[in-house]
């Protein structure tokens, strides 16, 4: 009982990563219907960034303490990777909002590839190591807690509602419900359609940036190749929780979390993707909309 519980642990803390990593896909998809598949590589940028003001923070001062650092890296990241997803939105999407809609789908393949690219050519195809920032560990009952998740879960939980309280309680996330119904109509009211989008774009990068400072911290190592499994991984919570739907990327995220660490842990590890998948379809062809997610209604 005790192994089960250590693994249920495990998950929640791998979900919650994914589940920060899915709310911006969720959002991008909400309100204008496109499917970012940059995000991976923007929660790579983010983690690459918090790695480099860890280094530097090293470098300057002989201790840094631990929360110190990690406030640190995460503002640091959330701001440069908020300004990236901010230039991608108004240089490489915008254009193409009215477009057919394949034309979207192909630029965000394409930015994807280029920003990977980047990162290689400029910080090497090689895995970065990041020295260790916290090692303390618990153990209740026989299940070993490490401060570490923690620290992922307490982040994870207060991002998750402030970003609530965000979307239901204030003037933004009004404007991004009217967008989401009707843009043309929001636009006739008098929102600002193009600041709601972009502003949306820079949240989902925000979360994504604290999710790579997370996964920085708890795996200690980085490459440029890393913003694509999690992202694929992100994507697919997105879409079994329900695209579209908040609450189901959380779910989803931590579904696909609880997934992979079970099925590591009694069963092989070369297969845990391919657990997560499969579950996927089966939940898909049964519930297409997914576990959260509201049926599309074409207007006529």
């Amino acid at each position: 009982m005790e192994y089960f519980a250590q693994q249920v642990f495990n998950g929640v803390t791998l979900g919650s990563i994914y589940a920060l990593i899915a709310l911006g896909y969720t959002m991008v998809y909400g309100i204008i219907g496109m499917i970012n598949f940059a995000h991976g590589d923007i929660f790579m940028i983010g983690a690459f960034i918090a790695m480099i003001v860890f280094l530097i923070l090293v470098s300057l001062f002989y201790s840094v303490p631990a929360a110190v650092a990690l406030v640190v890296m995460a503002i640091v990241a959330m701001l440069l990777t908020a300004l990236w997803s901010w230039m991608i939105e108004r240089i490489a999407y915008r254009p193409l909002r009215g477009s057919f809609r394949l034309a979207p789908l192909i630029t965000a393949i394409g930015v994807s590839i280029m920003l990977s690219n980047f990162v290689q050519v400029v910080q090497g195809p090689r895995n970065k190591p990041v020295p260790p920032m916290i090692s303390q560990t618990f153990e209740f009952y026989g299940v070993v807690v490490t401060l570490k998740q923690i620290v992922i879960l307490a982040v994870t939980s207060v991002l998750l509602g402030i970003f609530w309280f965000l979307v239901n309680k204030t003037s933004l996330g009004r404007a991004q419900r009217a967008c989401e119904q009707d843009p043309r109509m929001a636009a006739m009211l008098g929102i600002d359609v193009n600041r709601t989008i972009s502003l949306t774009f820079i949240l989902g990068a925000a979360l994504a940036a604290v999710a790579g400072t997370m996964f920085v911290m708890y795996y200690g190592v980085i490459s440029f190749s890393s913003g694509f499994i999690p992202g694929v991984k992100a994507f697919t919570a997105a879409v079994l929780g329900g695209i579209g739907s908040i609450q189901g990327a959380v779910l989803g995220g931590l579904l696909i979390g609880l997934i992979e660490a079970l099925w590591s842990a009694y069963f092989t590890v070369d297969y845990k993707d391919v657990a997560a998948f499969s579950i996927l379809v089966f939940v898909l062809i049964f519930l297409p909309s997914g576990l959260l997610g509201k049926a599309d209604v074409e207007k006529v």
